[in-house]
């Protein structure tokens, strides 16, 4: 066994016969090896043995064992990998019992000592380094440098331990290294990097977003050389245009819905914006309220032909209002765009943070009902939540700039035949060529749903369709992030652009990659794009000449890719790729994490909507419903056939007690103490629980709710006269849904039985803080219910003492004017209410509401004086029945007697009729009954409003109203009651101007939804409709503060 050769480089340890080669800490491969010299071992052939080689460095000993069956090895060392400085080497071999040993030692020539740069210019580097430990003698040294250009050199230097390199490239990183060199070899030290010095001038106090020259000349001998000039703009400051919009200060604190709502001096008089930083409110106020118009708002100060500088562009301002608004304005506000059918943001830029974020939880609440062609087939439809929902995502993106409107072609692409929609905002809209400031890089969802009606949908099924906003080479992480969760992603661009998408070789991505290549804007290309191996483009189309003749084959290549069965994917489900390219995701704050995990610990005992009713909410159950029947009877003595009025009272006073006592022996439920510890928490956790719970408990009952809905609806269009299938269904709605209010009426039923107890007792000191509780809930823009539409009566204690709790909370400053509607089944009440003040009344689709909710707007400080009042209480009430459901516990009269209380506690009414309805004349006669119950009949202010009905010319409209009122002095003349009052016509009645108070609304949608954006001329009428409100609001008299409110609501209700 021999050491045959010894260098700086490696060592060779070798013996007889062929050599194996062992990849490890750089061992070299061989073929065949003869040992070099001196001696051998020599096993038989078919001998197992095991060699160790071992060496020391300055980490002291390392090893190296290999077990094989053959004859004679080498092993090659390589001195550079392990890191020796002296190598000391011996090699074992074991052969059965016995073992070989031989050892050898070697110095390996030092490196040198530590690189330092004694100085750095522009185009030289002078460096040093130490002298390499222990080494006598002459010293070569090998210096070599590399830039981050790849461009390699060297020199040899003798007996010198510095060097100055120069002619190198200005402000370029270098990479140097210096080694020692000897007869056998060099051994490098470890290398360093640097910069060049740039010539540079920073400039500072430079004005954002501004166009800027910048020219630079040589000086020598006091002459001055031709300028080179480069142009810039910088970047724009994010701070600079909230200030411009007066939100600077509601990016920290921000925006909320109750400060949204409030009715403020813009909403009396109907101004338009005459300033930048009255733009934000005017967005806003115009969304909320369902405005279709609502991008196009500027100020009147600007005119936008001219003055581009100062006007603002539309996707700029509704980004500078998400960014200053909290996640439930935010979650609303996309809502709202969803129903008006304008795109909303999925990835939201702040180039403030450089920060991107996922709108996963401001889109929870869109819901959309569809036929795909499976259910079109059967004449079916789906309803789905969206971000739950697996469609194929089709992006857009842009290379470079296009001579053509690419929002504007997917309008057309996406628009049904049947109404064309502005559904992205793009150039040749108002303001929309503005250049853009912060919304670059923002990447906006809509979904195109098929209506099942071929005729009608450009699609058969669902797709939704992402835009991004500005170049993808300055948004390569949402042009990543799209490419990762499309099925395709369609690339606008010019040819000479092409190369770019090279970049793409070798990456990860999922999405078909389609081209819509153009020649200098001339003419115009579908192409697909195959990127692994390597880049390839194949011609999909022919050339066009117009950007809009691609649409056919656009829409071609959609449908192939949608028919394909693309790769599906939920927004829910894109949010784990978003936080894997580091995109932020708004559900992640901790308070919405943890406010869900709240809301786990509720629904895990949902399994039976009905069962978990009976067994989490007891006290509202049959207990209730057979206490609210005896309070009712109290005051009606229907069943007092015989007994003398106060005996039959007191029997009923002491059925109500037994059954109190009854109610008081339900304990409160594992999922009501669960509900609770979620709500008492801080303000903003509570909220995200509340949100959670509302959107889990549709979730689980959706399907079969509005399967019965859906029947419901049928069934009174059809056979209004089968009342007892009518009372059916109704009941079974009733028992299948669960929503909030269930919660909260259980609440409510909890207090009222704590009240009964002792002072002191464990059980009602534990309710005591609910109506505090559900005050602020009002505050915060929850409806509380007002009459419990399933046991037809309301919880007066609990109602009183949530109100009274309300009034403390405002500061007893609680002045109240109250607007309430009535009408009509399906006429639009709550949609109505809903479109006017941008309040969330719950909407359906069949039996809308039951009983009635209230729901409170506060009023601006600046007109509280002349409104007269604090706040304005709307009442949302259940729809007329001219049908009687047929019920033993007489609850078919509940719509009458809700209708009756509206009116009563109201200064304005709202009656709300639907076209078509045949039962019209009877509605109308249970609305004049409600008013002419009142003590001040002829006083209250009066609005009735037509749904559904196109506005009509003067003429006609005067016509109609004119109709309209012979029809109710025709309907007061032949009332039995009212001609004993002395009644004889509408004014004796209530305030109602026909040239006034009339008002044809035309349907809420414009086509055939899913795709129907909500009606221009609805919004319009609307929006007039709540002007008129408030100015009757302004001149109606004052009639107290939330505590009389409540005085009234008893004495009311006891009346009726």
């Amino acid at each position: 066994m021999v050491m045959s050769s010894v260098n700086v480089k490696m060592v060779l340890v070798g013996w007889d016969g062929w050599s194996t080669v062992i990849g490890v800490l750089g061992i070299k491969k061989r073929a065949q090896h003869t040992a070099l010299g001196g001696g051998s071992a020599e096993f038989e052939g078919g001998d197992q043995f095991a060699l160790q080689v071992n060496w020391w460095n300055e980490e002291g000993m390392q090893s190296l064992m290999c077990r094989e069956t053959s004859c004679s090895r080498h092993f090659i060392v390589d001195v550079r990998a392990i890191g020796l400085l002296s190598l000391r080497l011996a090699m074992a071999v074991f052969l059965g019992m016995g073992m070989m040993v031989a050892a050898f030692r070697h110095e390996v020539v030092p490196p040198p000592g530590r690189i330092t740069f004694l100085s750095v210019k522009p185009n030289s580097v002078l460096l040093s380094w130490g002298c390499p430990q222990g080494l006598q003698g002459p010293k070569i040294f090998r210096v070599k440098w590399s830039s981050s250009n790849k461009v390699e050199d060297f020199m040899i230097v003798k007996d010198l331990l510095r060097m100055e390199i120069s002619n190198l490239g200005i402000g370029q990183r270098y990479e140097f290294s210096v080694a020692t060199e000897d007869d056998d070899g060099i051994l490098r030290s470890e290398p360093l990097a640097i910069h060049t010095e740039d010539c540079y001038k920073m400039f500072t106090d430079l004005t954002p977003d501004t166009d800027y020259v910048i020219s630079v000349s040589t000086v020598l001998s006091n002459q001055l050389s031709e300028r080179i000039p480069i142009r810039i703009h910088t970047e724009p400051c994010l701070g600079e245009l909230l200030s411009k919009l007066g939100l600077a200060e509601q990016y920290e604190n921000k925006l909320t819905i109750s400060t949204v709502l409030e009715i403020n001096q813009n909403d009396i008089s109907g101004h338009k914006p005459e300033s930048a930083n009255s733009l934000p409110e005017a967005f806003v106020k115009r969304l909320i309220t369902l405005d279709t118009n609502t991008r196009s708002v500027h100020c009147l100060s600007h005119n936008v032909d001219t003055d581009k500088k100062n006007a603002i562009n539309p996707l700029d301002l509704s980004t500078a209002i998400f960014l200053c608004s909290d996640g439930f304005l935010q979650q609303d506000m996309v809502l709202k765009m969803s129903l008006c059918q304008f795109a909303v943001p999925l990835l939201l830029p702040n180039q403030e943070q450089r920060e991107i974020t996922m709108m996963l939880w401001s889109m929870r609440e869109i819901v959309q009902t569809f036929s795909p062609s499976i259910q079109a087939f059967s004449k079916m439809s789906c309803e789905e939540r969206m971000v739950l929902s697996d469609v194929p995502l089709v992006s857009f993106v842009r290379l470079g700039r296009t001579a053509f409107s690419k929002s504007e072609l997917l309008n057309r692409l996406f628009s049904n035949n049947q109404h064309y929609h502005d559904t992205f905002y793009h150039r040749n809209m108002e303001c929309g060529d503005v250049p853009r400031k912060i919304s670059e890089g923002l990447v906006e969802i809509t979904w195109y749903l098929p209506c099942g009606n071929k005729k009608i949908d450009k699609f058969t099924e669902p797709v939704a369709v992402a835009n991004l906003r500005g170049d993808i080479k300055a948004f390569d992480l949402q042009f990543s992030f799209l490419c990762q969760t499309s099925a395709a992603v369609y690339v606008f661009c010019d040819e000479s652009e092409a190369d770019y998408f090279k970049n793409l070789e070798g990456r990860d991505v999922k999405a078909d990659v389609i081209l819509i290549s153009s020649v200098q804007g001339k003419t115009f290309t579908l192409k697909t794009v195959q990127v692994k191996p390597s880049f390839k483009a194949t011609n999909e189309s022919q050339r066009r000449k117009n950007p809009m003749e691609l649409l056919e084959p656009l829409h071609k290549s959609i449908s192939k890719v949608l028919e394909s069965s693309p790769n599906k994917v939920s927004i829910a489900n894109m949010a784990k790729t978003a936080r894997d390219f580091g995109i932020l995701v708004d559900e992640d704050s901790d308070e919405c994490q943890s406010a869900k995990k709240n809301v786990n610990k509720v629904t895990r005992y949902i399994t039976d909507t009905s069962v978990f009713k009976a067994t989490q909410l007891p006290s509202q159950g049959q207990v209730w419903k057979a206490i609210s029947w005896i309070e009712n009877e109290y005051w009606r003595l229907r069943n007092n056939k015989s007994k003398n009025k106060e005996d039959y009272r007191e029997s009923l006073k002491t059925k109500e007690k037994d059954l109190r006592q009854k109610q008081q022996r339900f304990e409160k439920s594992p999922a009501m103490s669960d509900f609770l510890h979620g709500v008492v928490t801080s303000e903003v956790q509570r909220y995200y629980f509340l949100k959670w719970l509302e959107i889990d408990l549709e979730n689980v009952s959706w399907d079969h709710v509005s399967r019965l809905q859906n029947q419901y609806k049928e069934i009174c269009q059809k056979f209004p006269q089968d009342e007892e299938k009518i009372a059916d269904i109704d009941k079974q709605i009733s028992d299948v849904s669960l929503c909030l209010k269930h919660f909260f009426r259980e609440c409510g039923q909890l207090y009222e039985c704590s009240n009964s107890l002792p002072e002191h007792s464990r059980q009602r000191k534990t309710m005591e803080n609910l109506p505090a509780l559900h005050a602020q809930m009002l505050l915060d823009g929850f409806p509380v219910e007002l009459v419990d539409g399933d046991a037809s009566n309301i919880p007066i204690k609990w109602i009183t003492d949530v109100l009274t709790e309300l009034h403390n909370l405002m500061h007893s400053s609680s002045k109240v004017k109250v607007i309430a509607v009535i009408g009509s089944e399906n006429s639009g009440k709550s949609t109505l209410l809903n479109s006017m003040f941008g309040v969330r009344f719950a909407v359906s689709r069949g039996r809308g509401t039951r009983g009635a909710f209230i729901q409170l707007i506060n009023v601006h400080k600046d007109i509280k004086v002349e409104l007269g009042c604090d706040c304005i209480m709307l009442i949302d009430t259940e729809g007329l029945k001219p049908h009687q459901m047929v019920e033993n516990d007489h609850s078919h009269e509940r719509d009458k007697e809700v209708a009756s209380l509206a009116v009563a506690l109201s200064d304005i009414t709202i009656v709300s009729l639907a076209k078509g309805n045949s039962r019209e004349e009877d509605v109308l006669e249970i609305v004049l009954q409600a008013f002419t119950r009142l003590k001040d009949k002829g006083e209250k202010q009066c609005h009735i409003v037509c749904s559904n009905m196109a506005d009509l010319p003067a003429a006609e409209k005067r016509k109609s109203n004119t109709v309209l009122v012979q029809q109710l002095n025709k309907i007061i003349q032949k009332d039995v009651n009212m001609k004993k009052a002395n009644i004889t016509k509408i004014s004796e009645v209530m305030k109602f101007d026909p040239e006034t108070c009339c008002w044809n609304i035309p349907p809420l949608r414009c086509g055939t939804p899913p795709m129907a954006p909500v009606s221009g001329d609805y919004s319009k009428i609307v929006h007039t409709l709540k002007t008129r409100l408030l100015g009757d609001l302004r001149k109606s008299k004052e009639r107290g503060d939330l505590t009389q409110f409540v005085k009234r609501l008893e004495r009311v209700w006891k009346t009726l």
